[in-house]
């Protein structure tokens, strides 16, 4: 509980200085949103103890990263090709952006950590197994 208290408090400052500093072609902003991204996803992963849990997190960001990115460009395209006037097309642009921020900023991040996950996991999963046979 303190552990994901303490992650979500990441996530927070992190998320604030990269809005205060800026992502639009700042590379610490940008590093700043990705960590702050990270540490969202720890707070939710970090009591998994399986790496089957950490494989369907790695795999639903990868396949989040295909859809979100294929309607990112679907409505962008969309807004340009049809050159769509007034607030629908502002509309349109804006859920355009954010599918492809969430794309980039959020699945990129849970696929990192659910590699990463895996590999811990089945490092610790095989190390039990070993143990088990030697003592069992």
């Amino acid at each position: 509980r303190n552990r994901t208290l303490l992650l979500l408090a990441v996530f927070v400052v992190f998320a604030v200085a990269a809005g205060v500093i800026g992502i639009s072609d700042n590379a610490v902003g940008i590093s700043l949103v990705v960590l702050s991204a990270a540490s969202l996803v720890l707070a939710v992963a970090h009591s998994w103890s399986t790496s089957v849990q950490y494989r369907r997190l790695a795999v639903a960001s990868a396949l989040g990263f295909v859809v979100l990115l294929a309607l990112g460009i679907a409505l962008s395209a969309s807004v340009d090709l049809t050159a769509m006037p007034g607030l629908v097309g502002r509309i349109l642009g804006v859920v355009g952006t954010g599918f492809l921020l969430g794309a980039g900023f959020l699945c990129i991040p849970g696929f990192a950590v659910g590699v990463i996950g895996i590999a811990i996991m089945r490092r610790r999963e095989r190390g039990q197994r070993l143990n088990d046979r030697r003592h069992g």
